[in-house]
């Protein structure tokens, strides 16, 4: 069972994913808070698989709060939950540990496989961003040796099945590796993938 728990200052929200995730033999809401405080209070407490987190919190914001989360439980799967589709609330969340980003107008569908595809160790978005505008700058994403390996294969126009091959995986698994490339670095396609490994200096010899 995958143990939920939702932090939102919104009772209409709250009961919206309450009313969806209700009856589910795989996921549990086993908490919710209204706050940073409470969601501290609860953290100590409850067993939490996953937690949802409103970005705008009256207190501590889910930034800052996901990060604090990240820092004493980094078990736990931070998703955040949100209207905005801000590319830079997005970087950030990213940066401080989010392994998911939701929009509040999502479907039952949608959220649910939010829920499973974290929880078994991917990554999860559904918010549709412009073409994002970078530098060298920027925080470069931490990359494992496999998915570096996979972002140059990408970059070399190989597609997953040719990746998969070369690699002696499933062509699922490199799906997978493509899918955390496009959330960790913010981007929504590979065209955009490429083009921001390319400004981050990732794909010089």
């Amino acid at each position: 069972m995958i143990n939920v728990f939702i932090v939102d200052d919104h009772p209409l929200v709250v009961e919206g994913l309450k009313s969806l995730l209700y009856g589910m033999d795989d996921i549990q809401i086993v908490a919710t808070a209204a706050n940073a405080f409470e969601a501290f209070e609860i953290l100590q407490k409850v067993n939490i698989d996953i937690a949802f987190l409103d970005i705008n919190l009256p207190d501590v914001n889910g930034i800052e709060l996901c990060k604090k989360i990240k820092g004493k439980w980094p078990n736990i799967k931070c998703i955040a939950l949100t209207t905005s589709n801000e590319r830079t609330i997005i970087g950030r969340m990213m940066q401080n540990g989010a392994v998911g980003y939701l929009m509040k107008s999502s479907s039952k569908d949608e959220l649910i496989r939010a829920i499973r595809q974290v929880y078994e160790g991917g990554y999860f978005m559904n918010v549709t961003m412009s073409e994002p505008v970078v530098d060298r700058s920027l925080t470069v994403p931490f990359l494992t040796r496999r998915e570096k390996e996979v972002l140059g294969l990408i970059a070399d126009g190989m597609t997953n099945v040719e990746i998969a091959d070369k690699l002696f995986v499933s062509p699922t698994t490199i799906k997978t590796h493509r899918e955390n490339l496009l959330m960790k670095f913010g981007v929504s396609n590979t065209a955009s993938l490429i083009k921001v490994a390319a400004q981050q200096g990732l794909l010089e010899e």
